[in-house]
């Protein structure tokens, strides 16, 4: 396994960058080449801040314990279900593109539920990409005789590659961490190259609201406040306009949403904490009272309780953007579609009909 630590230490920043050098160093020669192309290891600067302290909304410190802690938990394999299935939707929207991508970064890996799904017609090199070391350390990925995988430790928020070298980014559920959305997004354009493409999906709109729900109206019930206790979500216009923003074209946004029942709130919560996907915000409530967690889970199941099971919903977003280019796809000329809508039910059912040339 290959893997390069790009984390600021407590080193000084002469010696961090000598230490970053010698892991460069040490990886096989036909890796290593490509790598000091790729890997921006220029000294680092002596704050790794993206925005000013006062507008911050994610404790990332907190994120990368929260991580190291839920990849070393007993039931770390059995909770992955959610993100795995999440991650195979972001492959499989790699599957649609026409063009070899010998580069592909998987920002924000985790523990590699992007890397198993990819095939070696599709891509040539995957880095993957985490802040958590534990995480990048369990990350799965495709078997060697598919793809070579280099596995970087390094703040997926500041994206720490040379500009234009790489084809294809992915990023699965990690991005609705993010601080600074609009300067992520123009730093992954701009280490795309020319007619490079972005895939990604992440949580946004009415995720967890019944948790949230819950654990609000038992709070005010009985302490007449409420606390933060499940982190804010983005919309999916915000998204797109940042994109946008950003300088990145033929944009395209899904919202889908995945509904998965639990025998009760707290495994619910259990879930969550061993996905490494607990509250890392700020101003978020240093603790939960006993009291407020029965009644939060009475009210949840009183609210939204089906057979005894208690659903919670999760919407994430689904984005593709494109980095212009001379080849970048175009969209189609208005006027040149064949099939009419009110026949789109036939052509699913019996396939295109193709018309025999005399």
């Amino acid at each position: 396994m290959n893997m390069l630590a790009l984390k600021r230490s407590e080193q000084s920043p002469r010696s961090s960058y000598a230490f970053v050098k010698m892991l460069i160093l040490r990886t096989p020669s036909f890796i290593s080449r490509r790598l000091t192309e790729i890997l921006n290891c220029r000294r680092p600067q002596t704050t790794t801040a993206t925005v000013p302290g006062s507008i911050k909304v994610f404790d990332r410190h907190a994120k990368q314990r929260q991580r190291d802690w839920a990849v070393q938990s007993e039931h770390f394999e059995d909770c992955r279900y959610l993100k795995d299935e999440v991650g195979f939707r972001v492959a499989d929207k790699v599957f649609d593109l026409t063009k070899f991508n010998e580069i592909c970064l998987d920002l924000g890996c985790g523990a590699g539920h992007i890397g198993p799904h990819l095939i070696k017609e599709n891509v040539g090199v995957l880095i993957q990409c985490d802040m958590s070391s534990e995480m990048v350390r369990r990350s799965k990925s495709a078997p060697e005789n598919e793809f070579p995988t280099i596995r970087v430790i390094a703040d997926e928020e500041l994206v720490p590659f040379r500009k234009s070298s790489i084809d294809l980014i992915v990023s699965s559920l990690s991005a609705h961490w993010i601080n600074d959305l609009p300067a992520w997004f123009r730093r992954c354009i701009s280490v795309l190259k020319p007619d490079g493409c972005m895939i990604g999906a992440m949580f946004a709109g009415d995720t967890l609201f019944e948790l949230r729900v819950a654990l609000q109206l038992a709070e005010m019930e009985r302490l007449g406040g409420m606390g933060a206790h499940v982190s804010p979500f983005v919309t999916p216009q915000d998204i797109g306009s940042l994109m946008n923003r950003a300088g990145f074209d033929m944009i395209t946004l899904d919202l889908d949403e995945i509904q998965v029942a639990y025998p009760n709130m707290f495994a619910l919560m259990y879930d969550l904490q061993s996905m490494g996907e607990s509250n890392a915000t700020y101003k978020r409530s240093a603790s939960l009272r006993k009291e407020i967690l029965i009644a939060a889970d009475c009210i949840y199941k009183q609210m939204y309780g089906k057979d005894d099971k208690y659903p919670a919903t999760f919407q994430f977003l689904s984005f593709i953007g494109w980095k212009p280019g001379p080849t970048m796809p175009k969209p189609a000329k208005r006027g040149s579609q064949n099939v009419s809508f009110k026949d789109l039910s036939k052509v699913i059912e019996q396939g295109p009909v193709v018309e025999e040339k005399s």
